[in-house]
């Protein structure tokens, strides 16, 4: 087994109580997500934690630190946006133990852990700010900052016609048509 996040665990393996810190800093091997926002493939990702032997197999915990890429839902200006997660994974010996992951020649692959929680942290709407004020859908340009909606609503051209009617009926020197 050969990757970016698979790591030899040979001195730990059948050492229970043996431990081993976790420093790593790769870049993504692919792109993580596929919505709005993402972590682009090469994008650093930096996982911190231990490796400890434990009698089932290899537990695996730490964190995970990563910046996604993304446009802001209202405006569309581009963000980046700080990916934090812990994990915590028992790499088994045994398929028959009931884990998903095992450890596979003496090595563990930490990707679909990675991959999983990243994917999971990133935002379905990512804003640039909790009170951007987005796009005037008149002109399509950014609103400026600090910018209030007014609480007066113009009438939909859509519907001037039907308004007329009422008008008409409110106004005491106009006749309604007689069936």
């Amino acid at each position: 087994m050969t990757g970016t996040f698979v790591l030899n665990v040979r001195d730990l393996i059948g050492a229970p109580g043996q431990m081993r810190e976790l420093e790593l800093s790769v870049a993504s091997p692919e792109t993580l997500g596929e919505a709005v926002a993402k972590v682009t493939e090469g994008a650093p990702i930096e996982i911190s934690g231990r490796l400890e032997s434990v009698h089932e197999g290899i537990l695996a915990s730490g964190d995970i630190r990563c910046t996604a890429t993304a446009e802001c839902v209202r405006c569309l200006d581009p963000i980046d946006i700080p990916i934090e997660a812990d994990f915590q994974e028992l790499f088994a010996y045994s398929e028959n133990d009931g884990y998903d992951s095992q450890v596979v020649d003496d090595t563990v692959d930490l990707e679909p852990v990675v991959r999983d929680l990243v994917v999971l942290q990133l935002p379905f709407q990512p804003m640039c700010s909790p009170d951007c004020p987005g796009l005037d859908p008149d002109t399509g340009e950014k609103r400026p900052e600090g910018w209030q909606g007014s609480d007066e609503k113009g009438i939909d051209p859509r519907w001037e016609a039907l308004g007329q009617l009422l008008t008409d009926d409110n106004n005491p020197g106009t006749e309604s048509p007689k069936k």
